[in-house]
């Protein structure tokens, strides 16, 4: 067994005066030494309150620095990391809480009614007089340190759970640092690096991209509260915080396209900016290229910590709409409904093996049975290969629907409906027709201004589509389209309206 060594104290030794930290909301910066001595005093002060090894320690607060330091708390008492959605209706919450049962519940203000629900002492965090930082502040540092192994698990994260209850992802500390390790060397992570945060921390995303590969590498990594396009915008222009690295989904990128402020955004000091959860509109991939900030597309999950495909910036324009090839320390194949490799060029489900996959789900043995086949995870997601060896997501395969004895994959119609000017938004289901067996419908939510018909909109995919991939209805929507916190369209809950 391999021990999981503990990042932040080594960079306390090494480098106590670099900036680790900043958090946006309370204005709080923090050196790698003030962060290994909170770390330390909270994990002191958790153990005190019952927290051992194994033990679930659950979040349910937005995102801050705070979400970290509970991260390596964690990490030093062998404990696991439990980060709630806040976004979730209460049910939702007291089935996910009830799975994990979390010995502590560290809980944001606003979240302290719906915390009460939920099992675990509670420990309310907000503001210098809270709990959580009188805890802190009355803590000695922490004298008996655990030793987690590469194999042990360091996080317990819930899907996003777009179909059925959730599950809860094993992510342990290998798969944390072997994501570090990829993810840093596609995106060119180094010590000086400064990664802004906006992705939900209760998600792989906003924990593991870039945050985490940041703090492995000493540099520093400024957390949002929640995301908001303006203020992201002038975070990434100021040159005092010089951000270099940025990660966001489609959504993030489409509503920061369409700030006022985008056009004169100085842009200038990103040095990687990625891009994953959803495929991206080819109009979307233009737009920021145009920008000087090429997408770089990655393909990943909760259950591979995320990272396994990803695009270099070189490529992004010749290879449009590709997620790139495999990071370093990682397996991908594309097998048909046998298990078998398909052709080149044909569509197949994408499976992944490696040391950044998960070993499974929490008490969900049958799940875990389910989704492997000789280490191979099935990611449930449909894909394509090219002569080049470059990966294609052409959906999720449970999107795909037959039309007509065909198989349609819907990102295919949304990519022709978002080049029509005036489309913010598309998504595209299939519905039960007497006919074809299925159909699809299309979601579409315009511009301010802009307007389109049902007609323009079939028309315009009759001129660029296969007939049986041409949707037979479209339904213009007022709000956006409702998304999980993944950044993911909620597509079932689309094709039940």
């Amino acid at each position: 067994m391999t021990r999981a060594y503990d990042w932040i104290a080594h960079h306390a030794r090494r480098t106590p005066g670099n900036l680790a930290a900043i958090d946006v909301d309370s204005g709080r910066r923090l050196t790698y030494a003030e962060l290994d001595d909170r770390v330390s005093r909270l994990a002191s002060h958790l153990g005190s309150v019952g927290v051992e090894r194994g033990d679930r320690v659950a979040v349910l607060a937005p995102n801050s620095t705070d979400v970290f330091e509970i991260q390596f708390a964690c990490w030093r008492l062998g404990a696991l990391l439990n980060p709630l959605n806040w976004r979730l209706a209460p049910p939702e919450l007291e089935f996910i809480a009830g799975d994990s049962e979390p010995k502590v519940l560290i809980h944001d203000r606003e979240q302290a009614a719906l915390a009460a629900s939920l099992p675990g002492l509670k420990i309310e965090r907000g503001g210098d007089d809270s709990a959580y930082e009188r805890g802190i502040a009355a803590a000695s540092r922490l004298e008996r340190v655990a030793t987690p192994n590469l194999d042990d698990v360091l996080c317990l994260l819930y899907t996003a759970g777009t179909t059925g209850r959730p599950k809860g992802a094993l992510v342990t500390y290998g798969m944390t640092f072997w994501n570090a390790v990829n993810i840093g060397m596609a995106v060119e992570l180094t010590s000086s690096s400064t990664a802004l945060t906006v992705l939900p921390t209760f998600h792989t995303g906003g924990l593991n991209l870039y945050a985490n590969p940041t703090f492995h590498l000493g540099g520093t990594v400024v957390v949002m509260r929640t995301f908001d396009p303006g203020q992201c915008l002038a975070l990434l222009s100021d040159p005092e915080l010089g951000v270099t690295h940025f990660f966001g989904v489609p959504a993030n990128y489409l509503f920061l396209a369409e700030h006022p402020d985008f056009e004169r955004a100085d842009l200038s000091r990103l040095v990687a900016t990625g891009l994953g959860g959803a495929p991206a509109p080819l109009s979307l991939l233009e737009t920021w290229a145009r920008r000087g900030c090429p997408l770089m597309q990655g393909y990943g999950m909760t259950e591979t910590s995320p990272s396994a495909i990803v695009i270099g910036a070189d490529q992004v324009i010749a290879k449009q709409g590709s997620c790139g090839l495999p990071v370093l320390h990682t397996e991908v194949r594309i097998v048909d409904g046998e298990g078998r490799d398909v052709a080149t060029g044909e569509v197949g489900e994408l499976w992944v093996r490696g040391p950044n996959v998960t070993p499974g789900y929490w008490r969900r043995p049958d799940a875990s049975a389910e989704s492997f086949t000789d280490s191979w995870l099935h990611t449930g997601d449909a894909a394509r290969q090219d002569e080049d060896g470059y990966f294609y997501i052409v959906d999720r395969w449970k999107d795909m629907y037959i039309s007509g004895g065909e198989n349609v994959y819907p990102a295919e119609v949304e990519n022709a409906i978002y080049a029509l000017a005036g489309v913010s938004e598309a998504a595209v289901v299939g519905v039960p027709d007497e006919r074809w067996g299925e159909v699809g419908c299309a979601f579409v939510v315009l511009r301010p201004g802009a307007e389109l018909t049902e007609a323009e909109v079939i028309e315009h995919c009759r001129e660029r589509l296969a007939r049986y991939k041409v949707p037979k209805s479209v339904v213009f929507r007022d709000q956006p389209l409702p998304r999980n916190a993944a950044g993911k369209v909620l597509k079932r809950e689309l094709g039940e309206r």
